[in-house]
């Protein structure tokens, strides 16, 4: 095979991009700010112009085939269309997959963030030999995707994976989604902030939720406090997956792994208390092993997919 594809993670803030050799290897980055203030029209054209550029960087007699991009949901995966994601609101309803093919004269898949990071991690990561798994991303919120028989979970209306949004305290604290005592109010970066000020207030700038893990991984008593409880919730998460989708890998990323086996040993010990003795040992909570290019390789897969 001589065919290379882009892939591309937009996010809210940044946009990562890749250009991915026939062997599946990132052989080139581009990190760029959103700017999702100035629309759609702005971040298509940038990240056309350096799709332009990497084609000077293929070899003689090698194809820049497709492209694949993920954003985060709801979307529609099989129109390519962004339809209306909180931290892009010029994004709403966008035509994104036919926008960018127009500018770059490629077949362009859209697929959801989290989606395509399972993608990356079954085929070149954590999940490399796995037919089924779940893939749980632990940032600003919490969301997984799910595999099973190599193929993603949808639902009805391709919403499957809001694991962020399971409740496991009834009595616990009120979420964003309406809820109260989410898994997401454990867990998520903003969630860590908040649970650590608590413990250690400060008149100074607030400690982000990747530095909350930092210092627990550093040793900081609160810090570690709060990302064990951490672990637990999503222990807890896990049992509940398990028990219902009787999938046994679940592979966490995001930046709450940096706080290491802190985080992931709360789960695996959580895990087994609320699953049935049957379930409980087979379960296997490992870190995602890409970080973002997770996404990136993911969308490289899915382009592969568009042309065969």
């Amino acid at each position: 095979m001589n065919d290379w594809v882009v892939g591309i993670d937009l996010g809210g803030t940044k946009t990562a991009i890749g250009l991915i050799d026939p062997n599946n290897a990132i052989v080139e980055h581009h990190r760029l700010p959103t700017l999702a203030e100035e629309g759609p029209a702005s971040i298509v054209e940038r990240i056309g112009s350096i799709v332009d550029g990497f084609r000077a960087l293929i070899p003689a007699g090698n194809n820049l085939v497709a492209l694949g991009i993920c954003a985060p949901g709801p979307l529609d995966h099989e129109n390519g269309v962004i339809i209306n994601p909180t931290n892009l609101p010029k994004f709403y309803n966008t035509p994104l997959r036919d926008l960018l093919a127009a500018r770059t004269g490629l077949p362009v898949k859209l697929e959801h963030d989290a989606k395509a990071a399972a993608l990356g991690e079954m085929f070149y990561g954590a999940g490399r030999g796995e037919q089924n798994l779940v893939y749980i991303v632990v940032g600003t919120g919490v969301g997984a995707a799910i595999v099973m028989n190599s193929e993603l979970v949808r639902g009805v209306k391709n919403y499957a994976g809001e694991v962020g949004h399971i409740t496991i305290d009834r009595e616990g604290e009120p979420c964003a989604c309406g809820s109260r005592g989410c898994v997401e109010t454990y867990m998520s970066g903003p969630w860590l902030e908040r649970r650590y000020a608590r413990l250690v207030p400060t008149s100074g700038e607030p400690v982000h939720g990747g530095q909350v893990a930092q210092l627990a991984k550093d040793g900081n008593p609160e810090a570690a406090q709060v990302v064990r409880q951490a672990g637990e919730a999503l222990g807890t998460a896990v049992a509940t997956l398990a028990m219902i989708l009787d999938i046994e890998h679940y592979i966490i990323g995001g930046g709450v792994v940096k706080a290491g086996n802190l985080f992931l040993e709360a789960a695996r010990e959580t895990a087994p208390k609320y699953s049935f003795i049957s379930v409980g040992p087979r379960i296997r909570i490992v870190a995602a092993e890409l970080g973002e290019d997770g996404a990136i390789l993911g969308c490289g897969w899915l382009a592969r997919q568009l042309v065969g």
